[in-house]
């Protein structure tokens, strides 16, 4: 099983990296962050990020495993395998034990990294697209609040802590443009290059 995670701060990209693995490698494309948003809802709560982050924690304390979302999606893999030859796309990994996971199953983990303004920018301009109106309606300041909670480890293993993903990471990618095809382009030919696609 081929197997890439993709992480990187909010709007930077990384679900256009999940799509094109989808839609030319035939990876099957999984959202980390939309599974915990289905899980929010099917507990009758809003999609926060805070809401989110928790339900994480919960499950790797759980399960015992800080791996465990991966576990999860490779589980579902598993049941599809056939219809994506291409192997594994898992986006939006947060915690540590992610990326040591996907290493010890013989994976890749890719950083992705744009302009902070950029990518308040983005996210602003098309959160109705991407059905978050809710959920991405905040200030820049909000934003920043937000991505410092999640980039900075505070509480036990089971939390947040992507500056310890990035350190873990074997390739990197900035998304600091406006064109989605020349970006898609661009992430491409660094992971054919990388030897990972």
């Amino acid at each position: 099983m081929k197997i890439i995670g993709v992480a990187g701060t909010n709007g930077s990209g990384k679900d256009t990296i999940g799509v094109m693995l989808q839609e030319k490698y035939k990876f099957l494309f999984v959202s980390a962050s939309d599974i915990l948003r289905q899980e929010a809802r099917a507990r009758g709560q809003e999609s926060t990020r805070e809401i989110l982050r928790n339900i994480s924690a919960e499950w790797r304390r759980e399960l015992g495993s800080l791996g465990a979302l991966i576990d999860k999606v490779v589980d579902l893999y598993k049941q599809v395998e056939d219809q994506y030859p291409g192997g594994l796309a898992i986006v939006s990994l947060r915690n540590p034990g992610e990326p040591d996971r996907i290493h010890e199953l013989g994976g890749t983990m890719v950083w992705v990294d744009a302009d902070q303004e950029i990518r308040y920018n983005r996210i602003q301009s098309n959160s109705v697209s991407r059905g978050r109106a809710g959920e991405d309606n905040k200030t820049f300041e909000q934003f920043l609040a937000e991505e410092a909670a999640e980039m900075h480890h505070e509480g036990d293993a089971a939390t947040l802590n992507m500056s310890a993903v990035k350190e873990r990471s074997d390739v990197f990618i900035t998304n600091d443009g406006d064109d989605i095809e020349a970006f898609k382009s661009e992430a491409e030919r660094i992971l054919r290059l990388k030897s990972i696609i």
